[in-house]
């Protein structure tokens, strides 16, 4: 039975290897020290941090998250390590929580390999404090032991670390938030918060939780509230916000409430299913918007989360059993080979051959739970696709070819599709809510993965800004004519080609800016924009704009950054990334950051604001919920369609309609 303790409780450890699960109710960041028989850290290379997530016995997760899985072995932590405290901090990431008061209480969990819960803490009594140590396991006589601390630090983590003895407790401090800000870069938006109500059903083969002696996977760990803001960022509900001006958010510096001021209840139940009911002992048959929502729409946009949800899980809890196995094995074997006696006769082969075999049935009963799960994932998805609106939809889809501009703004919107490495076949659609809080980076560098690996610097360039405009052109087809502007930057005139079907249909505000004049030009009059809007809003005084202000919201795509760019248009750049999105300005940049590298740390935190997408496959975004390390799929066109051509040429015709 789990021990369930209170502040300053302890509890015995009987066993050496060892998983802290962490739930939150906000991405937070997961770090760890060794210190001595007093508690002290004796340097940076006594703390295990998403920068440096690996010590000696023991390693935190590389991802900030709202889950977390931290794995200790106390047998191979050295011995003059007498406490292992687990740390817990708020990102610095500019998201205004006030401290951990703020947020969901966090639930930490101590539990053996296979999923045994040994003792668990909800922390609680916490108000601004920003880091905190949320237990420690300690050594006292050669036994091991678990506390529960709580202990949290208004100052953060520097406080934290300078309090455990780290002279240099400042500078790590902020090594480990730089880190977490590039983990955060590339995670995957969260889903919005879910109601009681919006609980997808598990999926049958992953609830109740097993260990692996009874032939299931280990367990998932305590899964707790979904993050209320991602970290590019996918807040909750339903509508857009009621605004003065047209396609312009409210100022405030927190995420866009979705909230409609007049829905008091949670979102009605999905429609009872139109297929027939499964047969007893079979999986429940899938059917397309079945989730809660207020419209289709909104039950295939929660459905997608709850998919995507489904199959990190799924295959965390899969590798976790298979580590389970490596690690029983590896255990056996060296219990087998540590007596002398068993080399001899063939005991020693008998003993590997035994302990191969139990390894190798572990793995094969963990897969074929994965496998039941990925076939009901895969038949979801089979129902789901087809069902997609053309802001969710592939280009692929035949519902584009019957897509008239839209009366009203869509919720989301498709980046492209994620997936991961043990379920090839299964593609999750990449959906980013709208309006847009977080401009997206086209990385025209080299790729990570081996797709593109062999293709110039030319063909990277002109892949980037093919991906570019294909976002851009779905982004204007699903608004509704006259809600979204389009602005380009095209120093050198090399992004010429890719442009033409935004410059053939005419959906573009103005010819691209080309050189150094034309950089100047787009800049200054969308700088213009967010310092009469944000005046207006800041003066409640939206109705006194000028007449000629396009209210409309704005996308510039800048291409080949930082070419033709000096110093002022940098800092003007920078500006409309910073203060843009909260106006309805919003950036997409085409650029390799080597390329820029020669600004420094002027561009960092414009870089780590956007989210970076790549114009091949690439395995570089995570997830909020375990941070598995998910391959990203761009949006692409099917060869020879002329699907964006016909959807800007309705798009141009309506406006031209609708201006008159």
């Amino acid at each position: 039975m789990t021990a369930e303790l209170v502040r300053g409780q302890n509890h015995p450890l009987a066993q050496a290897r060892l998983e802290i699960r962490v739930s939150a109710g906000t991405p937070v960041a997961a770090a760890a020290t060794l210190g001595d028989e007093n508690g002290t850290v004796h340097g940076a290379g006594g703390v295990a941090h998403p920068g440096a997530p690996t010590l000696p016995g023991l390693e935190v997760s590389r991802q900030a998250a709202a889950d977390h899985r931290l794995a200790v072995d106390l047998d191979a932590v050295p011995d003059a390590v007498h406490r292992v405290s687990v740390l817990l901090a708020l990102p610095a990431d500019g998201r205004g929580h006030a401290g951990f008061g703020s947020v969901a209480a966090p639930f930490v969990a101590v539990t053996g390999l296979d999923g045994t819960g040994i003792a668990s803490y909800t922390i609680t009594g916490l108000g601004t404090e920003t880091a905190l140590i949320a237990l420690e396991l300690y050594r006292r006589q050669g036994a091991w032991k678990v506390r529960a601390v709580g202990q949290g630090y208004a100052g953060g983590l520097a406080e934290l670390l300078a309090d455990q003895g780290l002279v240099e407790a400042a500078p790590l401090a902020g090594t480990i938030q730089e880190a977490v800000a590039r983990g955060l870069a590339r995670s995957v938006p969260a889903p919005p918060p879910r109601t009681p109500d919006a609980d997808r059903a598990p999926l049958p083969t992953t609830a109740p939780a097993q260990g692996p002696e009874n032939g299931a996977t280990a367990p998932q760990g305590v899964p707790g509230p979904a993050p209320a803001a991602s970290p590019y960022d996918a807040s909750g509900g339903t509508d857009g916000p009621a605004d003065a001006v047209p396609g312009v958010a409210p100022s405030g510096g927190g995420p866009v409430d979705y909230t409609h001021p007049r829905r008091q209840n949670a979102a009605p139940p999905p429609p009872p299913p139109t297929v027939p009911p499964a047969a007893p002992g079979e999986p429940a048959r899938p059917v397309a918007g079945d989730a809660t929502g207020w419209s289709m729409d909104e039950r295939l946009y929660n459905q997608v989360w709850g998919m995507f949800e489904d199959l990190a899980r799924s295959a965390a809890a899969y590798r976790s059993a298979v580590d389970f196995a490596d690690s029983r094995m590896e255990k056996e074997l060296d219990h087998a080979l540590s007596d002398p006696r068993s080399r001899i006769g063939g005991q020693g082969d008998a003993a590997r051959e035994a302990a191969r075999a139990r390894h190798g049935q572990l793995v094969a009963r963990a897969r074929e739970v994965l496998d039941r799960d990925l076939a009901q994932l895969a038949a979801e998805a089979d129902v789901v696709e087809p069902a997609l609106p053309a802001a969710f939809a592939r280009w692929d889809n035949p519902v584009w070819q019957a897509h008239r501009v839209p009366m009203e703004t869509p919720m989301a919107l498709r980046l492209g599709d994620l997936r991961l490495p043990e379920a090839d076949a299964i593609r999750i659609p990449m959906l980013i809510r709208l309006p847009l809080e977080r401009g997206l980076w086209i990385d025209s560098g080299r790729p990570g993965s081996s797709e593109g690996a062999f293709a110039d610097s030319h063909e990277l360039r002109h892949l980037a800004m093919e991906a570019a405009v294909t976002h851009a052109a779905r982004l204007l087809a699903v608004h509704p004519a006259g809600d979204f502007t389009v602005h380009v930057i095209d120093p050198a005139g090399s992004g010429t080609r890719a442009l033409e079907p935004l410059v053939r249909t005419g959906v573009l505000a103005g010819p691209p800016g080309h050189g150094a004049a034309g950089v100047t030009d787009v800049l200054a009059r969308l700088t213009q924009r967010v310092d009469l809007v944000q005046m207006a809003l800041r003066g409640g005084a939206a109705d006194a704009l000028p007449p000629d202000l396009d209210t409309s919201q704005q996308l510039l795509i800048v291409n080949d950054f930082p070419h033709g760019f000096d110093d002022r248009a940098v800092n003007q750049l920078r500006y409309l990334g910073d203060e843009g999105p909260a106006v309805g300005v919003h950036l997409m940049m085409v650029a390799d950051r080597e390329d820029s590298a020669g600004y420094g740390p002027l561009l960092d935190p414009l870089w780590r604001s956007l989210l970076r997408l790549t114009p091949v496959a690439d395995d570089h975004l995570a997830d909020p919920w375990v941070g598995h390390a998910w391959t990203y799929e761009p949006s692409r066109v099917p060869p020879g369609s002329q699907v964006i051509q016909q959807v800007l040429t309705r798009l141009a015709e309506a406006r031209r309609s609708w201006g008159r």
